[in-house]
């Protein structure tokens, strides 16, 4: 049965693979779409599973919950705080020391609609949570992320979860001034976060050919994830508008777009594209189609992580 989002139809249970042998790193795991997709890629007997999020308690309720279902599931928490780079490397360090190999990372975990704040190094709370956090977290995985690619039979994957709320990006697309970002609605400092997301995964794709990096929006999901805004009607307005409909998701059929994603065939996951649900692809805003742009993020990224030493 296709779901009410249109697109392919995808049930976990059938469509997902036989996953052993294989890796998987799920940023924010503890709750909502990434505990939802940490359950049902376990039921499918990967080697190795790491949930990574920024609350143990919240992380071990999630695998105690999880493991309910699964019961022989193996899976590993990782501290992660993606606000501060000394938790992001650390997080890095701790799953070296038990993994040689990554098949799969689904950069998940996010923040939406907070107020105003700034990360430990000082970059917008949003951008620098679902931006820079997660392009940091990549690129220290990205030597264990090639080294998979090169073994025979290889699917290296990275998802990049991000939202058609990028259209609610300031003009230009992006504003690299983190302090001229304060005098900007948060939903517009979310867009830009989100558009980020989808640059970012564009120009993965192009730089490392041997990994399929894809951006996808899974619909408009209730989760934890609206709760700094659960009392606004912004929200509820930007939900209508953001999948084109009246329905909200719950968390199982939300999470199908990136299981989707994360799982499908190779060959029908397209490198470097932003899919809406579920298999959909779709072209995004003008500014996630502009190429140059996405080149510009990613340098000035690089070139933030290397004052800081990375």
């Amino acid at each position: 049965m296709t779901s009410w989002f249109s697109g392919k139809s995808f049930q976990p249970e059938k469509d997902i693979p036989d996953l052993s042998g294989k890796v998987i790193l799920v940023t924010g795991g503890n709750a909502g779409l990434g505990k939802e997709s940490i359950l049902q890629l376990a039921k499918h007997e990967p080697k190795q599973m790491f949930l990574a999020a920024r609350s143990q308690a919240k992380a071990e309720s999630a695998v105690t919950e999880i493991k309910k279902t699964v019961p022989n599931a193996a899976i590993t928490i990782l501290p992660l705080d993606l606000s501060s780079f000394d938790s992001v490397k650390k997080a890095v360090d701790m799953f070296k020391s038990r993994s040689d190999r990554l098949d799969l990372l689904i950069n998940n975990a996010g923040i939406m609609a907070t107020p105003y704040s700034t990360t430990t190094e000082g970059y917008e709370i949003q951008f620098g949570t679902n931006h820079i956090g997660h392009t940091l977290f990549t690129k220290l995985l990205m030597p264990t992320l090639l080294e998979t690619a090169k073994q025979p039979g290889a699917d290296v994957r990275v998802i990049q979860l991000s939202s058609d709320g990028h259209n609610l990006a300031p003009s230009g697309g992006i504003i690299f001034d983190q302090s001229a970002l304060e005098e900007k609605l948060t939903w517009t400092r979310y867009g830009q976060s989100k558009l980020a997301n989808i640059l970012f995964a564009r120009e993965l794709a192009k730089r490392y050919p041997s990994i399929t990096a894809v951006s996808l929006h899974p619909g408009v999901i209730m989760t934890d994830l609206y709760g700094p805004s659960q009392q606004s009607n912004v929200l509820l307005r930007l939900g209508l508008w953001a999948v084109g409909g009246i329905f909200m998701s719950d968390v199982p059929e939300g999470a199908k777009n990136q299981l989707w994603a994360a799982t499908a065939p190779k060959e029908d996951v397209r490198k470097g594209y932003y899919y809406r649900p579920i298999a959909r692809l779709s072209k995004g805003s003008a500014y996630a189609q502009d190429e140059k742009l996405a080149e510009k993020l990613w340098e000035w990224t690089e070139e933030e992580f290397k004052k800081h030493g990375f």
